[in-house]
């Protein structure tokens, strides 16, 4: 009996180990991270339904209330209020939907532009030198420097906000896109391709680009982390979106005068960037490792 037990058991390791294998490395990698980005997904798109106080009310008798697990606290104010009386929960669920708008926004406009301006430079190395001329000076700039100085020369509001961001961070994009288009120009494919008459369009779109998908994945992922950081210090800094609209950054700096008496105002906040910010990064860690042919061999 122990010794059918234990041959059932090899043959399930060896005939589902391409099921159980991934499956596994899923449990332990990821459910952590993609708990935790799916809890302020979800918390960011229901915040009417998840807090019943709007993000910008102020009540200033219910200024300073300490999270419910305090002294003084109250589960009517769970994560506590500011020292404007506004309950810290709802501005946390609204302010959600900020960074992760601006994240996400930031990354099809930057992403888009860096993608193509990649693939156009490293096809053609006629242009290449302009572009690359182009990214080291956008890179030479600190990137919270360089968005506040487009953040004042257009305009604060979030749609400028992400504008500004977005035409900072292409560089970054091009730069990789442009690397890996370099690689794959030399494989044979692609001469293969010249030969049979093909366009550079064709070329570019159907040879180079879906070679390039897994690096521009992992990148956006990555960046995303990134992302939310440089909102929230330009929010913190006072360039990001105006109040008394929620911002998780706007939040942390509305509480440094009062880290001492009122601690979970900027706290709370802050701990929620960090969280985000890790989940996003083990994501793009994961993906990584599973995307790349080097990495996933060893």
């Amino acid at each position: 009996m122990a010794a059918a037990t234990s041959s059932i058991r090899v043959s399930l390791g060896t005939g589902f180990g391409w099921i159980v294998a991934p499956l596994a490395s899923l449990r332990r990698g990821l459910i952590i991270p993609l708990g935790i980005i799916l809890f302020f997904v979800l918390v960011a798109i229901f915040a009417p339904l998840v807090t019943p106080y709007s993000p910008t009310k102020t009540s200033l008798p219910e200024k300073n209330i300490p999270p419910f697990w305090q002294e003084g606290g109250s589960v009517s104010h769970p994560l506590g209020t500011d020292p404007l009386g506004r309950d810290i929960w709802a501005r946390l669920a609204y302010g959600a939907r900020v960074s992760l708008l601006v994240a996400l926004s930031t990354l099809a406009l930057g992403g888009v532009m860096g993608t193509a301006l990649g693939l156009i430079s490293g096809y053609y190395r006629a242009l290449d030198p302009i572009v690359m001329r182009a990214s080291d000076i956008t890179i030479a700039f600190p990137i919270i420097l360089f968005a506040i100085l487009l953040v004042v020369i257009i305009g604060a509001g979030l749609i400028n906000l992400i504008i500004a961001v977005g035409l900072v961070i292409w560089a970054r994009y091009a730069r990789v896109i442009r690397g890996e288009v370099l690689t794959i120009m030399t494989q044979d494919f692609i001469a293969r391709a010249r030969v049979a008459g093909a366009s550079d369009f064709r070329i570019i779109t159907k040879h180079i680009f879906p070679n390039v998908v897994n690096t521009l994945v992992v990148l956006l992922t990555l960046q995303v982390g990134f992302l939310i950081i440089v909102e929230s210090s330009l929010s913190f800094l006072g360039a990001g979106v105006p109040p008394p609209t929620a911002a998780w950054g706007s939040m942390v700096a509305s509480g440094r005068d009062y880290i001492v008496s009122a601690w979970w105002v900027s706290a709370i906040p802050g701990v929620a960037i960090m969280l985000l910010v890790i989940a996003f990064n083990m994501l793009g860690d994961w993906l990584r490792d599973r995307l790349d042919p080097k990495l996933r061999q060893v």
